[in-house]
């Protein structure tokens, strides 16, 4: 149920742990900092962390005639979420399921959700390229999507999985709308100087290589941890840091990628 979304973004990475979700989830935030109705859908199965980073965990979601209804931040209706951590008890509960299940579960959530109109829906999904991914590639097939933006960290090891991730894009016919370096140095929070605790320029390197826009580079900032569990925006509470300006330029990028194209199927 994706008429009344104008816009579809994915979030993909080629390894686990390279703070996809938190880009993911700070994205959302910034959009709708900046004026935009947004929709947050985590198919992340094994690792669904929206709803914790958000601090909406035990929040209840319903079916309608018209299929699943998402979870409101608040009563202004500007952020809605939805997530397979919703159907989970509690955080440590696994989810221990076979790969047929798994692939209609994420077509349910991509198919069954009733969005109310949105400027941007932006889709958190599985790190690698397994039978998940596949899933949603074929789903997007049959809707509107401007692209997908790569998650990555600036090591070696995490750049050679991503490469796998743009060669993914490329065969399933995916538009790559750029890379994200996350976790690039270190921002000390008492004097905000930035100090190189991995290699660096990773990110710009491989986005060079496959020929995409590099979105920005993101550093660890202790003050950013601070604001997991909470809906509160990087925009409004920390406005003068990088993290904030690499932001607000990848929501410019996309406001300007979206105002000249029309999204078409993957």
């Amino acid at each position: 149920m994706l008429d009344n979304v104008k816009n579809v973004i994915v979030v993909l990475s080629g390894k686990g742990g390279v703070g996809k979700s938190t880009v993911s989830t700070q994205l959302a935030l910034a959009l709708r900092a900046t004026g935009h109705k947004v929709g947050l859908l985590d198919i992340d199965l094994c690792g669904p962390s929206v709803p914790y980073l958000l601090g909406l965990e035990g929040k209840d979601i319903y079916q309608c005639d018209d299929g699943w209804v998402p979870i409101y931040t608040d009563e202004s209706k500007t952020l809605a979420v939805m997530s397979i951590g919703f159907l989970l008890k509690n955080r440590s509960d696994p989810v221990i399921w076979r790969g047929p299940k798994k692939t209609m579960m994420i077509r349910q959530f991509l198919t069954d959700v009733k969005w109310e109109e949105l400027d941007y829906l932006i889709i958190d999904t599985p790190p690698g390229t397994s039978d998940e991914h596949i899933t949603v590639m074929e789903c997007m097939r049959e809707v509107p999507c401007n692209g997908a933006i790569i998650v990555t960290t600036p090591q070696g090891v995490a750049l050679d999985d991503v490469r796998k991730e743009i060669t993914f894009c490329k065969k399933t016919g995916i538009k790559l709308l750029g890379i994200v370096e996350n976790m690039s140095g270190f921002v000390c929070p008492h004097c905000t100087e930035c100090t190189n605790i991995f290699s660096s320029n990773g990110g710009v390197e491989l986005a060079q290589l496959a020929q995409v826009p590099h979105l920005g580079t993101l550093p660890i900032d202790p003050r950013v941890g601070v604001l997991a569990g909470t809906t509160a925006s990087v925009l409004n509470e920390l406005p003068d840091s990088s993290t904030s300006q690499v932001l607000r330029s990848i929501v410019q990028h996309l406001d300007a990628l979206t105002a000249n194209s029309v999204p078409t199927p993957a």
